[in-house]
């Protein structure tokens, strides 16, 4: 259903309206008194008068994104274009299917996407301004150009491709999970673009029900599954996909690629994230070479670590050409961006991309393609970059020293814990039972967290105690707000990482649904302990953070240092430091030998 078709809304619907994050409706509630009250809902989700919400929009010149593309004269949302399913038949959507489904979010910054919206976002800049038809109006007709995603799972890379181009591209995609396609139809309907789609269940490789479009497609963009054992080799051995040679049965990726590139039109572009591994593996050299042997292959490029959207994964873009005629390049364009500390750093607009490439940057080297044919043709960036170290020697020494001493405190900050003086088995309470008492609150995933509610995250990562913070608005699959008086937040959130990590979750958010949070149990105990414990378990969450930042600032140094020796900033001579803490001398001599 549209929002036309109703006179109430929710905060977070006039942030999709407006294009903004809820957070953003949320300091507009408190910094401007003319917004408009509130007129039904409840006190933590409360609804407002549409057509209140637009004026107000309008006369204050916050609606200047307002989502009017798509709606018909009547108000409805329209559904751009056709969404097939196993049967074939169009999938009828009702309101319980909707409210089922995750929403899709307004657009938002660099800093509030998660890392797999951050890839998606890279991803599309990468695709030339020629993907698009200029002056397109959007129809169905053979001129407009279609982008493709054959993994496409809840469509975040297909609406990073609708925000870059609008309605001068079709989209099309496929998923194999029927769950994930519904989010995807539910996504890309609510796009205010109004950039016109077709999203199809099935198995891309075994099942191409994208096979209309090989040879004829503009882009496409794809992260394929990581985590497949195996692709069906046997099946599709002579598939004419395979056009530099049938992938080894561990090789998936190396299918993926080629499936991507056998659906581009001459002179189209796919940007595939592959793993380190493809980048190097020997059952798949003969493939690179022929990739790298006839020009489909353009860049390389390695991002920082956890850019891919499944989690602390290391995630390389091919990018690939199909040649018209003879290929138009003799290099291969290696880009090492894994050294970034930051991945909001990465170039996510088209421009930025030319200028990283049209200027000499260290990040980037134009290695000959018969240099990679000599040899393995080992594709990863690393191995043709070579970082340069703009340091001194004075400079690695107060970097060295500084993180010496950060170390220590890390150190001494680890507590040490005394053993109960009584038993610690206590009797248990569920969280459907503290709701009923009044103790707590599952309140709708929709919903702006506020400081003390207890979160927990989609993708099996552990709940967390909201700081009120615009961090707190990314990835929530619950929120449980809690009553201080008799319940200690951290308390609640780490016993529920316990209980809630062991039991299964079968949806695509990787959360647990209601239903399954009510049914986890906590130790029933005195707020007074409870505070006890939520100290105990706070301190350590600090200090987990502390460890896990110094962890990547320690390899940054290290690689660095690296760097430095390489570029003869550093000679390989060196000492070690001396131990200034309690420790013996025996230990000392140990760690001598």
């Amino acid at each position: 259903m549209g929002l036309g078709e109703h006179d109430e809304v929710t905060a977070a619907a006039i942030a999709r309206l407006a294009g903004v994050s809820r957070a953003a409706v949320a300091n507009w509630r408190r910094r401007y008194p003319e917004f408009p009250k509130p007129v039904g809902g409840s006190e933590h989700s409360p609804t407002f008068s549409l057509d209140e919400v637009e004026v107000w929009l309008k006369a204050t010149g916050k609606g200047d994104q307002l989502s009017t593309a798509g709606r018909t004269e009547t108000g409805t949302q329209r559904v751009n274009g056709p969404v097939t399913f196993p049967s074939g038949s169009l999938y009828a959507w009702e309101s319980s299917d909707l409210d089922r489904l995750p929403e899709q979010g307004p657009e938002r910054g660099i800093a509030d996407l998660t890392s797999g919206e951050l890839l998606a976002r890279v991803m599309a800049s990468l695709l030339p301004r020629s993907t698009a038809s200029a002056g397109s109006s959007g129809g169905w007709d053979a001129d407009v150009p279609v982008v493709l995603d054959p993994a496409c799972s809840e469509a975040t890379l297909l609406l990073a491709v609708a925000d870059r181009f609008g309605t001068e591209v079709r989209l099309a995609g496929q998923e194999i999970q029927l769950s994930a396609t519904e989010v995807a139809v539910q996504r890309l309907s609510n796009n205010p673009l109004g950039t016109l789609y077709e999203i199809h269940t099935g198995d891309s490789l075994l099942d191409n029900r994208l096979d209309g479009y090989l040879g004829t497609a503009a882009a496409v963009v794809c992260e394929p599954p990581f985590d497949l054992p195996q692709w069906p080799s046997a099946e599709l051995a002579t598939d004419p996909r395979w056009e530099f040679g049938t992938p080894a049965p561990r090789d998936g990726e190396l299918a993926w690629v080629q499936h991507c590139y056998a659906h581009l039109r001459p002179r189209g572009v796919a940007v595939v994230a592959v793993t380190p591994r493809t980048c190097v593996q020997p059952s798949g050299q003969h493939i690179r070479a022929a990739l790298v042997r006839s020009g489909a292959l353009r860049d390389v490029i390695a991002l920082p670590k956890g850019m891919g959207s499944a989690p602390d994964t290391d995630v390389y873009l091919w990018v690939l050409q199909r040649p018209y005629g003879a290929p138009d390049h003799r290099e291969v364009r290696m880009v090492d961006l894994s050294k970034l500390g930051d991945a909001a750093d990465v170039p996510h607009e088209f421009a930025a991309w030319e200028r990283l490439f049209g200027v000499a940057d260290p990040t980037v080297s134009r290695v000959p393609r018969l240099e990679l044919l000599d040899g393995d043709a080992n594709l990863l960036p690393s191995r043709h970059v070579t970082t340069r170290s703009e340091a001194s020697l004075d400079d690695f020494a107060r970097v060295t020293d500084r993180l010496h001493a950060l170390h220590l405190r890390a150190v001494q900050g680890l507590p040490r814990f005394t053993a109960p003086t009584a038993p610690t088995r206590h009797s248990s309470v569920t969280l459907g039972e503290l709701e009923r008492a009044g103790v707590l609150t599952i309140r709708s995933r929709d919903d702006t967290p506020r400081a003390g509610d207890v979160l927990l995250r989609t993708l099996g990562r552990p709940p967390v105690v909201a700081t009120g913070t615009a961090e707190d608005d990314t990835g929530v699959a619950q929120i449980i707000e809690i009553d201080p008086g008799r319940l200690d937040a951290h308390f609640l959130a780490t016993f529920l990482r316990a209980d809630a990590g062991a039991l299964p979750v079968a949806n695509t958010l990787g959360a647990l649904n209601r239903d399954d949070l009510r049914r986890c149990r906590v130790p029933r105990l005195p707020l007074a302990e409870q505070r006890r414990y939520g100290d105990a378990f706070r301190h350590l969450r600090e200090l987990e953070d502390v460890l896990a930042a110094l962890e990547r600032a320690s390899a940054h140094v290290i690689e660095q240092t690296v760097y430095g020796l390489i570029a003869g900033v550093l000679a390989p001579e060196f000492t070690l430091m001396k131990n200034t803490d309690d420790t013996s001398a025996a230990d000392e001599e140990k760690r001598e030998l």
